[in-house]
């Protein structure tokens, strides 16, 4: 069996949480063993051990990582001088980027977070509804500044989130469309919808 090679600038770690990643999204954390993530690696199981503790942490360590990145440009648009307008539009390429460049980890992060530890879950639930939070005071802005009209902020949240979720459909398909298209049209579809 080989060692785990590592890839430009990376870690042996950031190695396995990307096999991990990719096996997760295709047969779910469950139905996914240390064994089997070792074989697709070429390696041994107990070498995984020597670099993680657990395959939960492997879990926690893809789903933190992805609330991280949103968390992090949540901040930076709420911290940003943009009329709600543009906040969401910025917000929604940001979701069809991380959707395109990460989708591995974005996928787990959305369908696998109840598969995390309680004390991680709960943590986890946090930053989310934080997020969700954020995104429906910037619509609230939106509607008080009359750019929106008067709807539902949380079913407008909800709909834009679930709408940039639906990507994962696209996914094995995607060199059918560039990633600027899918920009454009969600933008202009999501937002016409509420632009007064």
């Amino acid at each position: 069996m080989a060692k785990i090679k590592t890839l430009t600038n990376g870690t042996k770690k950031d190695v396995i949480l990307k096999n991990a990643s990719a096996l997760f999204r295709k047969k779910g954390f469950k139905a996914t063993s240390l064994r089997e993530l070792a074989e697709t690696m070429d390696i041994e199981a107990p070498s995984l051990y020597n670099h993680i503790g657990s395959k939960s942490e492997l879990l926690e360590e893809i789903c933190f990582s992805v609330a991280k990145d949103f968390t992090e440009y949540m901040n930076t648009i709420m911290a940003s001088k943009d009329d709600a307008v543009e906040k969401i539009s910025k917000l929604i390429r940001f979701h069809i980027q991380k959707m395109y460049t990460d989708f591995d980890n974005v996928f787990v992060s959305n369908h696998e977070w109840k598969q995390l530890q309680k004390k991680q879950l709960t943590e986890f639930l946090s930053q989310r509804k934080a997020y969700e939070s954020a995104f429906t005071e910037i619509i609230n802005e939106g509607i008080k500044k009359r750019l929106f009209k008067t709807l539902h902020p949380q079913i407008t949240v909800l709909t834009i989130l679930s709408a940039v979720r639906g990507l994962e459909f696209l996914h094995d398909h995607k060199n059918e469309y560039s990633i600027e298209s899918l920009e454009e049209n969600m933008v202009q579809h999501l937002l016409t919808g509420i632009i007064k």
